[in-house]
């Protein structure tokens, strides 16, 4: 049996990468940011799950906004979609949001238990998050038949951009409040 059904994966498919990735990198963004910065473990955890939380809930409300808003437009022009619920949709991506979008704090929570990692803390969330990354782009490759390698580097690469921006957002934010 496969891990996700043909009516999953062409109905909310999108909803699961989009959620997943946009998790990974706002998530990642702030850790990153935050390292740039020299902030405090505890400030990225703090960061972290405000992010996770809020923008999880904000990124769902406006899919289940959205998909509600196209299904009332094509049921007006006579094309019905009863496969595809506002609802799922937004738990899809809220679920996808949280569960990928807490990776790059993994390292960080661990801290909490294994004070021995505090200090490549934000080197393991770079890994765990890469290989987040590339698993989502995987997955986005497999059930869209595209290409292994081209779907994974997209994503490896949109993610790192938005991580790199924050990273040096962080560290010239420092520099100038000091």
């Amino acid at each position: 049996m496969p891990i996700l059904s043909p009516r999953f994966t062409e109905s909310y498919l999108g909803e699961f990468v989009y959620g997943a990735i946009d998790g990974a990198i706002t998530t990642f963004a702030i850790v990153a940011g935050a390292a740039g910065a020299n902030l405090s473990s505890s400030i990225v955890l703090i960061l972290g799950f405000a992010n996770l939380f809020a923008d999880g809930f904000s990124m769902a409300a406006s899919n289940y906004l959205s998909t509600k808003t196209k299904l009332e437009i094509l049921s007006k022009k006579g094309h019905e979609h009863p496969e595809v619920r506002p609802t799922k949709t937004a738990v899809v991506t809220f679920g996808s949001f949280f569960a990928i979008g807490f990776i790059p704090l993994i390292s960080y929570v661990a801290g909490l238990f294994f004070p021995a990692i505090k200090d490549n803390q934000f080197e393991i969330a770079i890994v765990l998050t890469g290989l987040a990354f590339f698993t989502v782009g995987s997955i986005k490759a497999k059930v869209a038949k595209k290409s292994l390698v081209s779907s994974t580097t997209e994503t490896l690469l949109l993610g790192g951009a938005a991580a790199t921006i924050a990273y040096f957002v962080g560290a010239f934010l420092r520099s100038i409040v000091g």
